[in-house]
């Protein structure tokens, strides 16, 4: 997707000294619903399920690439980032068309998301998150069908 879409957060590298080792360390600041925002190591929190899209309906790909270049098309995305202790980040983005709508869709943009523990309904999460967001459907189905399958 787009730069802003390309996972809904600042990207930023941090260069840490490390028993006398540069490392770099890429982060991202992810926006939460209702609480300030997460700063996270990439590599620690490895993306387990992601959905995307946008809101073009023809099927001719070259007036979708002219239309989101002109900025007429709503952008979406959810992502599922997984720590290895348990813990669940499920966010999501909203760009809003601005050549469409001026502003973009009722004036704004949305990014929002939730921070969940070890063993929280993960399906659940991303549902909610992409309906506070009105993420189409069919992304939240993307992103539910994404994660990874339970052994039964």
């Amino acid at each position: 997707m787009h730069d802003y879409l390309s996972e809904t957060m600042n990207d930023t590298t941090q260069t840490t000294e490390s028993q006398g080792q540069a490392q770099a360390h890429k982060t991202r600041i992810v926006t939460l619903t209702g609480r300030p925002p997460v700063r996270i190591v990439e590599a620690e929190w490895p993306v387990i399920a992601q959905g995307d899209g946008d809101s073009y309906g023809d099927g001719d790909g070259a007036r979708h690439s002219q239309a989101v270049h002109r900025g007429e098309v709503d952008e979406y995305t959810m992502r599922v980032r997984q720590h290895a202790d348990g813990r669940t980040l499920v966010y999501g983005a909203l760009s809003a068309a601005a050549a469409a709508w001026g502003a973009g869709a009722e004036g704004e943009d949305w990014r929002g998301g939730r921070l969940l523990g070890p063993g929280a309904d993960i399906a659940s999460a991303i549902r909610t998150v992409g309906e506070e967001g009105h993420i189409p459907d069919h992304i939240i189905r993307e992103c539910i069908a994404g994660l990874p399958a339970e052994d039964l």
